[in-house]
């Protein structure tokens, strides 16, 4: 980029950058000399016991994204037509396209200022004769209150779906986040503290019948993962299902984070608790809101935000980091105000958090990386607007 003063070349700080550790390129060369680079290659097997020995007894399914891992807990909950799904209204387009694709109409309610999660107290009044199942989005890698959340669902005979796109890694009072509800849905985006460049993963909790069903909906609507395992001497189509399996290839890629988990965590973290740091005297002077964790939860550094006084305030301050060559963004439009949501959706109750809230946020870079002489510029940066 050309400084406008003095004709010079110089880098923009970016909001992300896909994690890389220096094994990416050897792994998938090893998946395309082995012969074997569409699903349930040898990397997928690896990431697969990698995630299962972590997750506490949980299977795991390697899927093509975590919208997908999405779609296919909305299959096992069947979701029909006319049923309900509570959720958040400050997320990510496809934790409500995963249902709707079933017929389901979204209820949305608030979320808690402290964390931009569902508010668990807004939940039972949104529960209709209709409402099949709670998917709850734990924002930014900091769980829901899981406990709360999961009593409702067992007095309501409801499902529990846990988006925990953000959350690999992160825990609540002890246990891993995505195997607390019925089933967990994971991301390997290239935003993700662990990529696959696109990619996700479905946790199944419930009991081998899920399981085997999730096996059946991910290989096309076939027993095609038995029959490899010597289970069945050919496979056939069982039921509904479509080619939510990645190739081995992004597996490959995936399985080079993995080996590099604690590094790259702890990387994070580091920079994380950096900010949290510097911008604790602007917090105790009363001009910006840090993320607040709750007792109780261990998140993974997904990411960091300030919430700002006002959406004139983020615009401005997103507009003189640009300036300083810094890319701070703000995050999710609520989706009960976005046109597909006016049409699948509805608000239950007041819309108290989640708009003013959503409108004041705003994220700085954070990745696997970020080399301390940029962490040092944003915070100066940030610094210097408020000042």
């Amino acid at each position: 980029m050309i400084n406008k003063n003095g004709g010079l070349f110089y880098t923009m700080i970016h909001f992300n950058v896909p994690p890389v550790t220096g094994n990416e390129v050897k792994y998938i060369q090893e998946a395309i000399a082995a012969h074997k680079i569409c699903g349930d290659g040898a990397f997928t097997k690896k990431c697969h016991v990698w995630f299962e020995e972590r997750l506490k007894g949980s299977k795991v399914l390697l899927t093509t994204s975590g919208t997908t891992a999405l779609e296919m807990a909305a299959l096992l909950c069947d979701i029909k037509a006319g049923d309900e799904v509570i959720m958040p209204s400050f997320t990510f387009c496809s934790t409500a396209d995963a249902f709707v694709q079933r017929g389901a109409k979204i209820v949305f309610v608030d979320v808690r200022k402290d964390t931009m999660n569902l508010d668990e107290t807004k939940i039972e009044r949104a529960i209709t004769a209709k409402t099949k199942a709670i998917c709850a989005v734990h924002y930014a890698g900091v769980a829901c209150e899981m406990d709360t959340i999961m009593d409702i669902a067992r007095r309501h005979n409801l499902k529990v779906v846990e988006d925990a796109a953000q959350a690999v890694c992160s825990e609540y009072k002890g246990r891993p986040l995505g195997t607390i509800g019925d089933f967990g849905c994971l991301s390997f985006h290239e935003t993700k503290n662990f990529s696959m460049g696109e990619g996700g993963a479905i946790i199944i909790n419930t009991n081998n019948e899920d399981f085997e069903r999730a096996e059946v909906i991910r290989e096309k609507g076939t027993d095609r993962s038995k029959f490899l395992r010597g289970q069945v001497d050919k496979y056939t189509w069982r039921d509904y299902g479509s080619s939510y399996l990645p190739s081995d290839m992004n597996a490959a890629y995936l399985w080079a984070q993995l080996e590099m988990a604690g590094k790259i965590q702890g990387n994070r973290m580091n920079i994380w608790n950096k900010y949290n740091e510097a911008f604790k005297p602007l917090e105790a002077a009363g001009k910006v809101r840090l993320p607040i964790v709750p007792e109780g939860c261990v998140h993974n550094a997904h990411m960091f935000y300030i919430i700002t006084k006002s959406l004139d305030e983020r615009t401005k301050l997103i507009s003189f980091m640009r300036e300083k060559d810094i890319l701070a963004v703000f995050h999710y439009i609520p989706l009960h105000s976005a046109p597909a949501g006016l049409k699948y959706g509805r608000f239950d109750g007041k819309d108290e958090i989640t708009t003013p809230y959503s409108e004041r946020l705003v994220r700085l870079p954070l990745y696997y990386g970020l080399i301390e002489a940029d962490q040092n510029k944003v915070i100066e940066a940030v610094k210097e607007f408020y000042k």
